[in-house]
């Protein structure tokens, strides 16, 4: 089976997952620059004959004063590069998983840079009225806390963000269940609140829903980091160490299921990250093949490079997680449908996606490469890629029953009905997918559990309506 490009999402989404967050702007690196050269003319010019006499703060204090705004500008060079920090709330959530005064710091910034702090107090009440007896009504998505653990996994608290969808409390949704999205962190240093500060999901959702281009889904962002953020666990089941693997597949899905409304089969739940999410991703997923249908990768890895020393001692395990390794040789249980996202910017980025897009179509696997145009390894390429992760999720998920929705599907817009894709006919050409090389699509990936299971509507359905929440809603996580 060829590589297929990924869905087509109109402009006003795509537009917005490139737009910048303040903490993102070029202004504020330059300007801390300037002042810091501003600083040095001021701090060591030399003084005239005329020149009241003022004692100077020592050497030592000068420079320390200039090269904070120096380190401070490089920083914000930095984040303006990567996209890790978008606003100051973002800044609050990060500060919040520091120590000592940092932790009570970012709270107060958190009250000051929260939108609505009415709203967001509001949403986190609602994890128990949110889960399988209904709840309240209620027409905006939220962002709950649940904490996961399993110990005798290595996971203390195992802290989740789990979004769900709007009207999820609402008594007449009570019988409604929904599909899931995982979406893992990167390593090390990562956490479940990226997803949702600099992958900006939530917004990214309002507006693929706001244009009817999914259906209501469920999105959670696990913890997995064990509780140590600086180690570069990748998801493995390390000897001696946590068991995070097993964690994610045997502690985190079902406890999901149990807690929230879900359709809990294969054919609904998919598995994602960016960068060394994306490696624990594609690992796991293909392991797991009972228990995910699809695969959302961006920023994809599919080996474990420099990070195979957290296998040290255990040379007989660095094989079996290799995906570049095992995947020309492995039993495919159940179909798989991958979706891979990547910069366009990224070489090396762009080489492991064909290689492992063009290895899972040789094993007879659907798989779409989608390319973001000047864009690298960084959070900036992995918000960019998660519309076009989502709703490719979306496609493998089908439409749920009484519900029509925009197919965002590959294909061409059809003429007159913005949003809609219509599917061009014809096979697609054998043979695998190069770079630049960009066959027309033939079919649908399939929807549900099993081989040539029925797909998705067709593109040209209407889709009903509901209103939407506010579109830049921030939320504390910490």
């Amino acid at each position: 089976m060829p590589v297929n490009p990924g869905p087509n999402l109109p402009s006003d989404v795509t537009e917005h997952t490139l737009e910048k967050g303040l903490l993102e702007s070029p202004v504020v690196w330059q300007l801390l620059l300037l002042a810091a050269a501003v600083s040095v003319y001021v701090l060591f010019r030399p003084r005239g004959r005329r020149t009241p006499v003022v004692a100077r703060p020592s050497v030592a204090s000068r420079l320390v004063v200039i090269g904070a705004l120096a380190g401070l500008a490089g920083v914000f060079w930095l984040n303006d590069y990567v996209g890790y920090v978008r606003t100051p709330h973002d800044l609050s959530i990060l500060m919040q998983r520091g120590t000592g005064w940092t932790v009570g710091a970012g709270r107060g910034l958190a009250d000051i840079t929260a939108p609505d702090d009415e709203y967001i107090a509001h949403a986190r009440n609602q994890l128990d009225s949110a889960k399988n007896t209904g709840g309240t009504a209620d027409d905006k998505s939220h962002i709950l806390q649940v904490s996961l653990p399993d110990p005798a996994r290595g996971v203390p608290t195992g802290l989740a963000n789990v979004m769900i969808p709007p009207g999820y409390g609402s008594p007449a949704n009570a019988g409604r269940r929904y599909p899931v999205v995982y979406l893992v962190h990167g390593f090390p240093a990562g956490s479940s609140d990226d997803w949702f500060t600099a992958g900006d999901a939530l917004s990214t959702m309002q507006d693929l829903l706001g244009d009817r281009l999914v259906q209501q889904m469920i999105v959670v962002a696990p913890d997995m980091t064990a509780e140590q953020p600086t180690t570069d666990w990748e998801c493995l089941n390390v000897p001696g160490g946590p068991q995070l693997e097993d964690y994610l597949v045997n502690t985190v899905v079902p406890g999901i299921d149990r807690q929230f409304r879900t359709v809990a089969d294969r054919g609904h739940r998919s598995l994602g990250g960016m960068s060394g999410g994306a490696y624990c991703a594609l690992n796991i997923g293909l392991k797991h093949l009972a228990s995910f249908g699809s695969l959302l990768i961006t920023l994809p890895y599919d080996s474990l490079g420099d990070s195979a020393g957290i296998l040290a001692g255990h040379p007989e395990l660095i094989a079996p997680n290799t995906p570049q390794k095992y995947i020309p040789t492995m039993k495919f249980t159940y179909p798989v449908s991958v979706i891979i996202a990547t910069g366009k910017s990224a070489p090396s980025d762009v080489t492991t996606t064909y290689r492992v897009a063009n290895a899972l179509a040789a094993r007879g696997q659907y798989v779409a490469v989608h390319l973001e145009p000047g864009l690298t390894h960084t959070w900036r390429a992995a918000r960019a890629a998660l519309p076009y992760l989502l709703a490719f999720a979306n496609q493998v998920f089908g439409a749920p029953p009484g519900e029509k929705v925009h197919a965002a599907v590959s294909g061409q817009p059809v003429p007159g009905k913005p949003g809609a894709i219509a599917l061009p006919g014809g096979k697609v050409p054998p043979g695998p997918l190069m770079p630049g090389h960009h066959p027309p699509l033939g079919n649908h990936p399939p929807a549900g559990n099993q081989p040539g299971a029925k797909p998705p509507l067709p593109a040209d359905h209407q889709s009903g309506g509901g209103h939407f929440g506010r579109r830049h809603l921030l939320h504390p996580l910490g």
